[in-house]
């Protein structure tokens, strides 16, 4: 695969700050997002908040202020090791993954990987002092309604959702056009060969050969199947129809 780099001329470069850098690449590093680690069309470096830990411990939390169970990321340790990510990255924009954040969508994937890159901070325990958050202007994206123990699978989640949009990552661009979100709606329903398996058969419309009739199938199975699933969705995408429809 060609090194394909972004429009400043270098690779999208990821970096990642955790408490464990041994669990990246990761899945990160096989299929088509490590293809493109291997190939140079984006970078990724894991470094390690502990780095910046205070005193022979290097101790990085302490318990929360006004009491409470667990403890919290300190932020006279994350913000330094922030300042100096910032270093490499000064224009890439700073993400903490966390639960209360800005659910990823397709669209915040698109914005990154536009981007030069991304500064990923994964959290873990009870979270990060808000000071940090509000002085580095860390944006919050969660990837879904749930808690995990910290936020390296989540900056995982993100990096492949992202990485995977960079151009020469996913061979036939194409594919990338018919996939679930970027029409705003769930994707239909997919068949391949056999003919006939098990009893059920390929719908019929799909061996037609008449391109205009199965675009329509395929709109109208991703309309009914997203009004089951995400009739949320299928609201905003008929309203962003019909705007585009006007003169």
């Amino acid at each position: 695969m060609p090194h394909t780099p972004t429009a400043s001329g270098r690779a999208w470069r990821a970096t990642v700050l955790t408490l464990f850098p041994e669990m990246f690449p990761g899945p990160l590093g096989v299929s088509l997002a490590g293809q493109a680690l291997g190939a140079g069309i984006w970078s990724l470096e894991a470094q390690q908040i502990r780095d910046f830990g205070l005193g022979r411990h290097r101790a990085v939390d302490d318990t929360p202020a006004g009491g409470g169970a667990g403890m919290v990321l300190r932020a006279d340790v994350l913000g330094p090791a922030i300042d100096q990510a910032r270093t490499r990255d000064a224009e890439s924009p700073l993400v903490y993954l966390s639960p209360r954040g800005q659910p990823l969508t397709q669209a915040i994937a698109h914005d990154l990987a536009a981007g030069p890159g991304v500064i990923l901070l994964a959290g873990r325990f009870e979270g990060i002092d808000q000071r940090v958050i509000d002085g580095r202007a860390l944006r919050e994206i969660s990837i879904g309604d749930y808690v995990l123990s910290g936020g390296e699978l989540a900056a995982m989640v993100l990096l492949d959702a992202v990485v995977r949009l960079l151009p020469g990552v996913v061979g036939a661009s194409e594919s990338l056009q018919h996939e679930s979100f970027e029409t705003g709606l769930l994707e239909h329903p997919q068949y391949t060969k056999p003919r006939e398996w098990e009893g059920r058969t390929i719908p019929e419309i799909l061996l037609s050969g008449d391109h205009k009739k199965i675009e329509a199938w395929r709109r109208a199975e991703a309309e009914h199947i997203t009004a089951a699933r995400r009739p949320d969705l299928l609201k905003s995408a008929l309203t962003g129809l019909s705007t585009r429809k006007k003169p």
